[in-house]
């Protein structure tokens, strides 16, 4: 009967163990799962409304777009690959003449900077930098055209 009652106590002494100690993991174990369902849930966006101010999207967008290109590096990346030879009847890299012409139909550098945003003929919107700024067009403009 000793025998027995040793490893009947030991059975409930290791089952008081696991339900004492149990208990303190279940409440850490609930503690993280409260933290990652958090985590899971938080906002991934902010909708901003036009007109209203919209808290730290200016840092995001700053952030986001990083440092400025030059005109040539914008030329070099983007833009040569059609206007280095021309294709589809893309004005050429220096040649001022056909530039000059292009800017008198199109009402100067913003014309043509307006058509470049827009796209024109086979040229997608901004060419093929979706992510370059106006003032980063303009400057691969005035690089290829000297205007």
């Amino acid at each position: 009967m000793n025998l027995i009652k040793k490893i009947l106590t030991a059975q409930v002494a290791v089952l008081a163990l696991l339900t004492v100690s149990g208990q303190v993991f279940a409440a850490d174990a609930l503690q993280l799962q409260d933290d990652d369902i958090v985590e899971r849930i938080k906002p991934v966006a902010q909708v901003c409304i036009a007109g209203e101010e919209c808290k730290g999207v200016g840092a995001v967008a700053v952030a986001a777009a990083g440092p400025a290109m030059t005109g040539a590096e914008v030329v070099t990346k983007y833009c040569g690959a059609c206007h280095t030879s021309g294709v589809l009847g893309a004005p050429k890299i220096g040649d001022s003449a056909d530039w000059k012409k292009r800017a008198a139909e199109q009402g100067g550098l913003d014309g043509i900077l307006a058509k470049a945003i827009s796209g024109i003929n086979a040229m997608p919107p901004k060419g093929t930098c979706a992510s370059c700024s106006d003032d980063e067009l303009r400057g691969a403009i005035k690089q290829m055209s000297g205007l």
